[in-house]
């Protein structure tokens, strides 16, 4: 057997079944094919066993091999106390003159290291002040936020207008128009096609316009990227953004505080708290890079696969979540995920190593953490817990929720451990 080397978790067994054995399950093989097939010349059952193993010769192999292969190689892994990443390769079946079968099984299991140093860390961290123009940004957001949409009377649209409209779009070489009956132009925006707002520009409340529009090749809405469309809009209504006054009265609409200068000290506690925990990961990311760099050891190539699709699946996903269909974008996405294999590596020797840690630590999530995290995903997706447990076990996805909260703990662990020394900004 192969051993696992520094640069390879492949292992190879060779393993033989005797032959008694396949012997024995060749005639049980051969018995029950004999009561079912239909031989001309025979009736049903009534056939000779050697010329059923005669006929059928190829097809009663295929068979023993289904029986005996896997209960061979499941004796073989448990007798050399190895756990396969996936399922073994069988390859290289002999089936030798004297009945017995020979053949090859190769397979990738987690890697063997010694954990080196992993409680003398020391980082270095820069300070992230929390200052007033932060503040201030943060209350402009919420005042941005609470803005009002108010009619303009006597006067045609200008930039920074918005122009409510009921349209219809006509695709220039015929297809499905497109209608809308209260649609929000924010004229003259950059986000605004410039053929919007250079033919809304000056239009009254009641006037029609009908304009063409040539959506560029890059346009993030598929089904409108490059194409030509022919618009009738009515101008429904002009208005205008209007931002609130920042004083008491605006801290108290927004439900957090009654004055303004107790709305600034709550937020400026939640921006201390983002801040904490942005650098509290930063900080985490230092110390499992460090403890990586101490630590040389192979990865299992499927888990790498295995990574690489779920890092692309989740870009899939951030497409969908913004309305994107994945289909319609300019994307190689062979390319792409071909592209996720270093960091993808990097993520599971991460779990590899934190997995070991854990061991030695005896970290492990337990039952009531493992129940919150349910409660929180109850929450979030409006199930009820009872129902979220039994999807994610139908998914079995359970045992990967309970393997992601003990990295976490043991993340939590290292942080605790570790010395984090803080250091001037550079610059």
């Amino acid at each position: 057997m192969a051993e696992t080397t520094e640069t390879s978790c492949w292992k190879e067994l060779e393993l033989e079944i005797p032959a008694e054995k396949v012997q024995a399950e060749t005639e049980k093989i051969a018995k029950d094919l004999a009561r079912v097939a239909r031989i001309p010349g025979f009736r049903p059952g009534k056939a000779p066993i050697t010329l059923i193993r005669r006929r059928f010769a190829e097809e009663i192999k295929s068979e023993v091999l289904q029986e005996l292969v896997p209960g061979r190689l499941d004796q073989a892994l448990g007798e050399a106390k190895l756990i396969p990443v996936t399922r073994p390769q069988v390859e290289k079946v002999d089936w030798e003159e004297a009945g017995g079968v020979k053949f090859k099984a190769r397979f990738e299991v987690l890697p063997e290291f010694e954990l080196g140093d992993y409680k003398s860390v020391e980082i270095e961290m820069e300070p992230a002040d929390i200052t007033d123009a932060d503040v201030d940004r943060a209350i402009e957001e919420r005042r941005d936020q609470a803005a009002s949409f108010v009619p303009v009377e006597g006067r045609p649209i200008q930039d920074g207008d918005y122009a409510t409209l009921k349209m219809i779009g006509t695709p220039e070489g015929g297809g499905e128009p497109i209608r809308m009956d209260n649609a929000l132009c924010h004229v003259g925006s950059d986000e605004t096609v410039a053929a919007f707002t250079e033919n809304l520009r000056g239009a009254n409340a009641g006037e029609h316009r009908r304009f063409e529009v040539r959506y560029p090749d890059d346009y993030p809405e598929g089904k409108l990227r490059g194409k030509t469309y022919h618009f009738n809009a009515e101008v429904i209504a002009v208005k205008e953004r209007k931002l609130p006054e920042i004083n008491d009265e605006f801290a108290k609409d927004t439900g957090e505080a009654e004055t303004l200068e107790e709305l600034k000290q709550k937020v400026k506690q939640q921006l201390e708290s983002a801040r904490d925990e942005h650098q509290k990961i930063l900080a985490q990311e230092k110390i499992v890079d460090l403890l990586l760099s101490r630590h040389s050891f192979p990865v299992p190539e499927a888990l790498v696969e295995r990574q690489m699709d779920a890092r692309l699946e989740r870009a899939v996903r951030r497409l969908i979540a913004q309305g994107i269909d994945p289909r319609g974008v300019n994307v190689d996405w062979v390319s792409l995920r071909r592209q996720q294999r270093e960091r993808a590596e990097g993520d599971v020797r991460a779990e590899l190593l934190l997995d070991r840690i854990a061991s030695a630590e005896n970290i492990d999530a337990t039952d009531e953490e493992l129940e919150k995290e349910l409660q929180g995903i109850a929450e979030r997706s409006g199930e009820n817990i009872a129902a979220v447990r039994a999807r994610l076990t139908r998914e079995g996805a359970a045992d990967t929720m309970k393997s992601k909260l003990r990295s976490e703990k043991t993340l939590d662990w290292l942080y605790q451990q570790a010395r984090i020394l803080a250091v001037p900004k550079k610059g």
